[in-house]
Parts: structure tokens; C-alpha cells; sequence
């Protein structure tokens, strides 16, 4: 028995967001229903295709754990079958364009009229107000949300990052919402919708720099590397580079390689509790009990200093090596880690962290994993479903259609 295990989800959900939600769910033993258009399907089967005749990467690592069904929601005998679906499903989940599900005639009411202890989860770019029926996608919700305006270096231009937190960082919020709305309604026996827009996720991710914004009313923010440039603060937050978003300054630096290999860099912070460490290390000893160095607020303003020697100590060193000289110490460092290093990583394999799967059009391929371990819910990666692979299978096991009912259905077109 798994987490979720009896719980079903209607899953109308398209690229990124709402199918990131629901494939956790189904890692985690929902039973998950994906609700494709016949013939065409979720548009990120045929998007960024690498192998002719199979689909896309972009499909398959975003929708293990489910089963397909084609459903034509315009065709009247389709409509019929989704009210069906509707009734034996626990959650709806959905990332249309505002409004899409009412001109389907699916309003919130009518699907409490038919289930109500339905929840109906939706992705949205914005929440209420001005900017609500707008569409975002992912690096909309980057910019929208304030995360590219303080990526990057302060005299280059926002920056977005590869991370997607708009929409798999949003799809995590509404699994989240998900599983607390089941929880309530075994009290209450009632169903409720759950939103969470991407905007919204953006900005909780971006929480350090809503704290700095507000700390800049008290003056410069002098863990930033400006402050030791002298250079003057604006109004709002700024770009910081590779500065460290805590309490603790820190930077990427390069190591050992770095003229060839892009990714030879580690990140080294400089840990107040560890600072002897760190001058022993380098070979700045004397630094422990200067004044000008011995203390935090010292260091500040001369932060540049302090990392350019730190960082022809690192230059000596790989970045592996960087780290197994300084973990013992506790001096907080990581390595700069590329796709290729991590898809090889064998500690990630065992963990389920990254997981290779067959697929029967494209073979095996790398996908990641389920990102939450319990021990109780051993979560295991199944492929992805081929286009409507599943329709006579929930026609029948789920909504208990006979073979005739079946063979009526598709004869009209609905499946």
C-alpha cells in the first residue's frame, strides 16, 4: 500500500505545471487518469522530439504513474463520460486558460452538483486581480514573480534561471494543497477547489529577497558584493550575483580546470563559526586575529579580498577536491555539478533520485525520481502512457461501461 493509495485524480492537465502535480501524486499511489484530446494528446508529446515516432523527453518525464485516456469533451457523448468520470474521481486538477472550464459547461457548481466531495485543483498564472486572465508560462512567472529581477549580475540584466519554479515549483504547491484538502475533507465529508498560481509560487521561492527589500530601508545590504565595491543601493532589492542569499557571505569560485571545463567551480561560504578553519586552510593564518578580518562585520567590507584569496586557494584544487578537504572541517563548500556529472552519479541511482525507465517507442531514458522519500510508500517510477493506451480500461474497470457501451462510445466519435 502506498501514501495515496484509493485516492483517483482526474488529470486535465497540459505541459509542464498540472502534470508535474500529478505525477507526484501517482509516485506516491494515486491512481491517476490523464484526459487526452484523441488523435493529439498533451502538445509536449510532439514538442523538442528527438527520436522520430516517439514521444518527447518533455512528455515522458512529466507524466509517469498514469494512464491515458482520449475524451472528446466537445462531443456530447464525451461530455456524458466525463460526468461519470467526475463522480468516481476524489480530485480534478487542471491548468486551462482561465475560464476554458466553464464554456465547457463544467463550472465549479455544476461539478459539485455531481461530486460534491470533489476537489477541483487549478494552476493559474496569476491569482485575483488585474493580471488574472493573462497566460504565463514559465519564465513569465520568473519575471512576474521577482526572481529575475534579482538574478543575475548587477550590471548585466535580469536574469532567469534554469530551475523551473514557475511551473514544476507551482506544481509542487498544488500536490501540496491536494493532499491537505483530502486530509480536511475526511472531516468535513466536503470537497473545495484549490489554486495556486504561479506568481504566487515564484515570490514564495523568492522569500530572502522580500526580507532584503525591506531590510534596504535600514540601509545598504552589506553581505552584497556592491556594498565592499562601494557602490550605492537603489530602491528596490538588487541583482547579486553569485552572493550568498544568507547571513553567511558566500560565492563561486573557480578550481582547478576551470580555463576548460565550464562547470570546475564550487560555491564556498565563509561560515563565521569556521573562520579559523577557512584562514588555515588558505594559508592566511594571520587573518584569525586581525582586526580587519577577525569578525564578521569586519570582513564586509572587504569581502572582495577575502574571496579573491580564498579563490587562489580553490584554483589549486578540483572541486572534489575543494570538498574533501573542507567537509571534514565544516566548512561549508558544493560543487558545481553539470547535467552529465549527475545523470552518472550512481548515489543518485540507488536513491531513486534518478531513474532510468523503458519506454517502448523510444527505449530507455533518464527521468528524475520521486523527490520525497517515506518509508512506509516506496515510490516506484512507471513509464508513461502511450495516447489514449488506457481508454477501454477505464471505460470499463472505472466507469463500468459494458463492451457494447464501449464499442457506441467510440463509434461517436467521443473517444
Amino acid at each position: 500500500m502506498k501514501a495515496l493509495t484509493g485516492v483517483r485524480i482526474l488529470d486535465f492537465t497540459h505541459v509542464q505545471s498540472g502534470p508535474t502535480c500529478t505525477q507526484l501524486l501517482g509516485w506516491l499511489g494515486a491512481d491517476v487518469i490523464k484526459v487526452e484530446r484523441p488523435g493529439v494528446g498533451d502538445a509536449t508529446r510532439k514538442q523538442l522530439v528527438d527520436i522520430e515516432g516517439a514521444d518527447s523527453l518533455y512528455f515522458t518525464m512529466l507524466n509517469h504513474n498514469k494512464r491515458s485516456l482520449t475524451l472528446n469533451t466537445k462531443n456530447e457523448t464525451g461530455k456524458q463520460v466525463l460526468e461519470r468520470l467526475i463522480k468516481e474521481c476524489d480530485v480534478m486538477v487542471e491548468n486551462f486558460a482561465p475560464g476554458a472550464l466553464d464554456r465547457m459547461g463544467f463550472s465549479w457548481s455544476k461539478i459539485q452538483e455531481l461530486n460534491p466531495r470533489m476537489i477541483m485543483a487549478s494552476v493559474k498564472g496569476f491569482g485575483p486581480g488585474p493580471y488574472e486572465d493573462c497566460k504565463v508560462y514559465e519564465n513569465v512567472a520568473q519575471c512576474a514573480g521577482g526572481a529575475a529581477s534579482t538574478t543575475g549580475f548587477l550590471d548585466g540584466p535580469p536574469l532567469v534561471t534554469g530551475a523551473q519554479i514557475g511551473d514544476s515549483g507551482t506544481g509542487l504547491n498544488l500536490a501540496l494543497g491536494i493532499v491537505a484538502a483530502l486530509y480536511q475533507r475526511v472531516q468535513t465529508g466536503r470537497g473545495q477547489k484549490v489554486l495556486a498560481p504561479m506568481q504566487d509560487g515564484v515570490l514564495n521561492l523568492c522569500r530572502v529577497k522580500l526580507r532584503d527589500q525591506q531590510r534596504l530601508l535600514q540601509g545598504p545590504l552589506k553581505e552584497y558584493s556592491q556594498y565592499s565595491d562601494g557602490i550605492e543601493f537603489g530602491e528596490a532589492t538588487p541583482r547579486a550575483g553569485n552572493d550568498s542569499g544568507g547571513g553567511q557571505p558566500g560565492r563561486i569560485l573557480k578550481c582547478k580546470g576551470w580555463e576548460t571545463d565550464p562547470n570546475a567551480y564550487t560555491y564556498f561560504i565563509t561560515q563565521a563559526a569556521v573562520w579559523k578553519n577557512i584562514c588555515d586552510v588558505i594559508g592566511k593564518p594571520e587573518w584569525k586575529e586581525d582586526p580587519d578580518y577577525a569578525t564578521p562585520p569586519a570582513r564586509l567590507p572587504r569581502l572582495n579580498e577575502v574571496f579573491d584569496a580564498i579563490e587562489q586557494w580553490t584554483m589549486t584544487k578540483t572541486k572534489y577536491e575543494v570538498m574533501d578537504i573542507c567537509n571534514p572541517l565544516d566548512i561549508p563548500v558544493g560543487p558545481i555539478l553539470s547535467m552529465k556529472e549527475l545523470s552518472e552519479e550512481a548515489s543518485l541511482r540507488e536513491t531513486g533520485t534518478v531513474v532510468e525507465v523503458d519506454h517502448p517507442e523510444r527505449g530507455a531514458y533518464l527521468t528524475v525520481g520521486c523527490p520525497i522519500k517515506m518509508s512506509d510508500s516506496q515510490a516506484e517510477v512507471t513509464r508513461a502512457p502511450l495516447l489514449g493506451e488506457h481508454t477501454d480500461e477505464i471505460l470499463k474497470d472505472v466507469l463500468g461501461y459494458s463492451e457494447d457501451d464501449i464499442f457506441a462510445i467510440k463509434e461517436s466519435g467521443a473517444v
